[in-house]
Order: structure tokens, then sequence, then C-alpha cells
């Protein structure tokens, strides 16, 4: 009577105990799967702004060209870190190119500041404002993205989940964070 009492005791810890680690199991898989989903939903915010952003420039870049026939290198220079961005693979190398685009399209911003025929035309200022509200939804999803894949990484990098990332191959994603170009000053000069 004892040995089945004992017996009983010692199923009941031992289910128990495998339920606990299997509702463990599935609430961890779950979480990391959330985590890396809400990672990738930001992801693609910031590729939707970064889009937008490419749509805008060849307008702004149209308007400069019949005001500023002298500014053929800053316009390629633009159009050039355009196509770059938009062939950029990795979260990595869209940063970079971003950066590179920004720095360039900030120079040709700033020669229109010698045309007073395109700063008072109304296209030009519909565009700029319009690219303004664009990068400042860049930045917003920047942050977003980049406050999801830190949730994301603690997840994948701590214990206990770490055991079901590994397991279930939950890799640390990469952040969107300004590129070396960045740390450059532009040079202008007119």
């Amino acid at each position: 009577m004892r040995n089945l009492s004992k017996r009983r005791i010692i199923s009941t810890i031992s289910f128990s105990i495998l339920g606990l680690l299997l509702i463990w199991f599935i609430v961890g898989y779950n979480s990391l799967v959330s985590s890396r989903e809400n990672t990738i939903k930001q992801q693609s915010n910031i590729q939707t702004q970064l889009q937008r952003r490419l749509d805008l420039i060849p307008n702004i870049v149209n308007t400069v060209k019949g005001y500023t026939v002298h500014e053929s290198e800053i316009i390629k220079s633009v159009s050039d870190a355009r196509s770059r961005l938009a062939g950029a693979s990795n979260m990595s190398e869209k940063a970079e190119a971003n950066a590179e685009l920004s720095s360039a399209f900030s120079r040709l911003l700033m020669i229109a500041e010698n045309y007073p025929d395109l700063k008072a035309n109304q296209n030009f200022i519909a565009l700029s404002d319009e690219l303004s509200g664009t990068e400042n939804r860049i930045t917003v999803a920047r942050k977003d993205y980049n406050e999801a894949a830190t949730i994301y990484n603690k997840s994948v990098k701590t214990f206990p989940t770490v055991i079901l990332a590994s397991m279930f191959s939950f890799n640390e994603v990469e952040y969107f964070s300004a590129g070396e170009t960045v740390k450059d000053v532009p040079k202008v000069e007119f």
C-alpha cells in the first residue's frame, strides 16, 4: 500500500513537472515567434517609408534640374545613392545607403538656396514638405524597428529562451543604425 502511494506521488510529481515544462516550451516558443513577427513588421514599415522617399526623390530632382543647369554632379550623386538604397538587401546595407542618400540629398537642398525662383516654385515647396514628412516617418519607423529588434534580441539571448531560440534557429537581427557616411559632414561648395 505504501509503495503504491509513493508511486502515485512520484507519478503525479513527474507528470506535473513534464506539464510545466511543456507549458514553458509552448509559451516560450510562441513568445519568440510573436517577437520575431513584430520585428519583421517594423522592418517592413521602414521599407515602406524608404520606398516612399525613393518615389519622391525623382520628382524633386527633376524640379531642381529645371532651375539648376550647373549642378549635374550633385544630381548624379543623389541618383546614385537612390539606386544604392533601392538595391540594398539587408539592414546594414539599407542603413548605409540611407545615410549616403540623406547626405547627397541635403547637398541638393542646400544648392536650392541659391535659386530663389526654385525656392518659390509651388511644386518644389510641396515636394519638400512631403519629403520632410517622410523623413520624420522614417525616423519613427527606424526607432520602432530598433525597439522591436532590442526586445527580440534580448529574448533570443536570455536564459531559458536561448535554449528554444537555438533549437528552432531564432537568430539575432541587425539594428538599423546610422552608417559610416553619417559621421562625415557633407562638403558643399558654392
